[in-house]
Parts: structure tokens; C-alpha cells; sequence
């Protein structure tokens, strides 16, 4: 089935192909300047340090609905070996394989691609089995580190957590920064709470993944509109799930890495971060979430902190 003229009429609006140049692979991570990070360290006022990675471990949020996209196995390769002979010094080391997308992380700009294009419209072949993503891997996007932006969407309607068919819409956005008081601006890293993961931490890794509040294949002109650096959220699928427009899957994931070249990520634990925001009365902090660096990779784990 060919994408709808919907999807193409946003995807014209949202383009930034050739924006920093033809050669450009880190898209709308271009709009964190100097500037902006020295700004960003000036919301530091309390020192207090929220993570917001799930722990990595082999019962996480994948079910294997996704085919090969496995949790860790975490696997001792030594335990206490004295390399050097026999009373020297002990070492144990580990070994772990798992799906890049497992648990908490960034996509890159090439984890999707649509109508046979990545972003910045080079060829979706130049993905291939043994080099991975020759463009746009995530080894090129560089430090990710800016100021944060909660938009609470869920304690802004008074709810612990939105219901499962609820599709984000720019209003519940404008809604949210209103409730937090702040006005998203150029180079923000904005983080869209839903409350989805309290379904994961409660036990039921099913139930988190399907069926879900997401983002609406509307809000990616929001996001450009103000010249969003990235933005993740606390569900599997980062979009709403099943999709809000019939057989039109995975819409926002080609909008926002595609068509905008907008870093997004997936399974952030929000929770401690929406109360210490609360209890603080502010919702803008500084936000550090390096990707690791593998090469050639579509994705990555990522262990972000917010220090407000």
C-alpha cells in the first residue's frame, strides 16, 4: 500500500533534505550550537541528578513481537581468572548481546526510510548486511547534550497515565508547555510523557507495547515548527499504536528521521522525572544523552541524565 497524499502533504512541510548541506547527516542536531549548550548549563540550579534509562536485563520490554530485536544476554566470559599466573590479580569480565533498540535509546536517521529514500534523500540501499548504515549511522550524530523540555501530557490533563488509544496531538503539546510553563525553543531536546512505561514497570510487558498512547503523525510540523534538536518518550513504539489512520504504520517514525532528520527515542523512564518537576515547579533542566558510538549502527542504548 503507497503512503497516503496526508502523509506526503506533511512530509513537504516538514522536509529539511539539504538544509545543512547535501553531506549533512546529523539533521536537526545542527540546531544545538555553543549557544544554545552554554545555556543549557544554565539550568543547573539544583544539582539534582534524575536518570531516565530502564535497567538493561534479559526479561526488558521486548516480547519478540520484533524479530531479532532481542533483550540483553548477559553472559560471564571470566570469573575470577588470575591471567598472570596463579596469585595475581583476579579478573572477571562480561559479554553481552542484544538488540540496539532493546531498552532505552536513540533511532538514528537511518532506522527507517520510505519510498526508497534515508534522510537527506540518499538511497535506503546504502544500508546493507555487513557495513550497516553507510550515511546517517549513529556514530555520526555526535554529543547529544542540550537543554530538556518535559511535556507532561499526562499530569497537564490530570492523569497518572493517558489510555491507550490516545493519539498526542499539537494541542495536547501546546497544552503541556503551557502547563509547564515554557515555551520549547531552537535546539530544545523535548522529552513527551505519557505515563505508558508505569504499564511495563508494573509487570505487564504486553500490555505496554499494545495498545499505546504515542505521538500523532500531526505533531512532527510542531516539532519543526520550532526547531525541536530531538525528542523521545516513555513507550515502545513512540508513536501511538495501533496507528491513528488505518494500514498507515510507523508514519511519525518517517516524518521525524526521514523527511526531518530528527534524532527520537523510545523506552525513557519518566516517572521520577515528572515528580521531581512537579515538586520543583519547573520543567526545563540540562540534559545529557550520549549515544554510543557503534558504527554503522541504526540505533543505540542510551543512558540519559537530566541535571536540574
Amino acid at each position: 500500500m503507497s503512503l497516503p497524499p496526508e502523509f506526503h502533504s506533511i512530509a513537504k512541510c516538514v522536509n529539511n533534505w539539504g538544509r545543512w548541506g547535501s553531506d549533512d547527516e546529523r539533521g536537526t542536531l545542527n540546531h544545538i550550537t555553543d549557544a544554545t549548550v552554554r545555556e543549557a548549563v544554565a539550568e543547573v540550579r539544583s544539582g539534582l541528578r534524575v536518570p531516565l534509562a530502564l535497567p538493561l536485563r534479559q526479561d526488558g520490554v521486548q516480547t519478540g513481537v520484533i524479530p531479532g530485536r532481542i533483550n540483553p544476554l548477559h553472559t560471564m566470559v571470566q570469573i575470577n581468572q588470575e591471567l598472570f599466573g596463579p596469585g595475581t590479580v583476579a579478573c572477571s569480565d562480561d559479554a553481552v548481546t542484544f538488540g540496539l533498540q532493546a531498552a532505552t535509546h536513540w533511532d538514528a536517521l537511518t532506522h527507517v526510510s520510505h519510498s526508497g529514500r534515508l534522510y537527506n534523500g540518499r538511497p535506503a540501499d546504502t544500508i546493507t548486511a555487513h557495513g550497516g548504515a553507510g550515511f546517517s549511522g549513529i556514530d555520526t550524530t555526535g554529543p547529544v547534550l542540550s537543554r530538556g523540555v518535559l511535556l507532561d501530557v499526562a499530569r497537564a490533563k490530570g492523569l497518572d497515565r493517558l489510555p491507550g488509544g490516545h493519539a498526542v496531538t499539537p494541542q495536547d503539546l501546546d497544552e503541556a508547555e503551557e502547563f509547564a510553563g515554557v515555551t520549547v525553543r531552537a535546539g530544545d531536546i523535548v522529552l513527551v510523557r505519557t505515563g505508558q512505561i508505569q504499564v511495563y514497570l508494573s509487570g505487564d510487558r504486553h500490555a505496554y507495547g499494545y495498545p499505546s498512547p504515542g505521538l500523532s503523525v500531526r505533531t512532527p510540523q510542531w516539532f519543526h515548527a520550532r526547531d525541536v534538536a530531538a525528542v523521545a518518550n516513555d513507550t515502545l513504539t513512540f508513536e501511538i499504536f495501533p496507528p491513528e489512520i488505518e494500514d498507515l504504520w510507523l508514519p511519525v517514525h518517517a516524518l521525524d528521521l526521514v523527511e526531518m532528520g530528527m534524532l527520537q527515542g523510545q523506552n525513557w523512564n519518566l516517572e521520577a522525572l515528572s515528580t521531581a518537576c512537579a515538586e520543583a515547579s519547573r520543567h526545563t533542566f540540562l540534559l545529557s544523552a550520549m549515544p554510543e558510538p557503534f558504527v554503522g549502527a541504526t540505533g543505540t542504548p542510551v543512558a540519559p541524565v537530566a541535571v536540574l
